[in-house]
C-alpha cells in the first residue's frame, strides 16, 4: 500500500499491486486493473520510488511467528 494525494488534495492509500500504467499528461493519471483511473499531485516518479520502497519493505520483513505444531513451507518440504 503506498500513499497519495488526490489532485483535490484529499489523502488516498493505494495498494500498488492494482496499478496498470502511469502516465503524466501534465497531471498524473494512474490506471488501475480495474479500468478505474485516479489523478494523483506526485509525480510518476515519486509513485514509482514508493512502489519500490513499499516492496522492498516487504521483502525484508522477518518471518512471521507460527504458532505450536505449525511449520513454514520450506520445513514441510524438507
Amino acid at each position: 500500500m503506498i500513499r497519495l494525494t488526490r489532485i483535490n488534495q484529499v489523502p488516498l492509500v493505494l495498494n500498488s499491486d492494482l496499478i496498470e500504467h502511469i502516465e503524466a499528461t501534465p497531471d498524473t493519471v494512474i490506471a488501475l486493473t480495474s479500468g478505474q483511473k485516479l489523478m494523483v499531485m506526485e509525480s510518476t516518479d515519486e509513485i514509482v520510488q514508493k512502489v519500490i520502497d513499499f516492496r522492498r519493505a516487504i521483502a525484508h520483513q522477518p518471518e512471521t511467528t507460527l504458532g505450536p505444531g505449525q511449520q513454514t513451507t520450506a520445513a514441510r518440504k524438507g
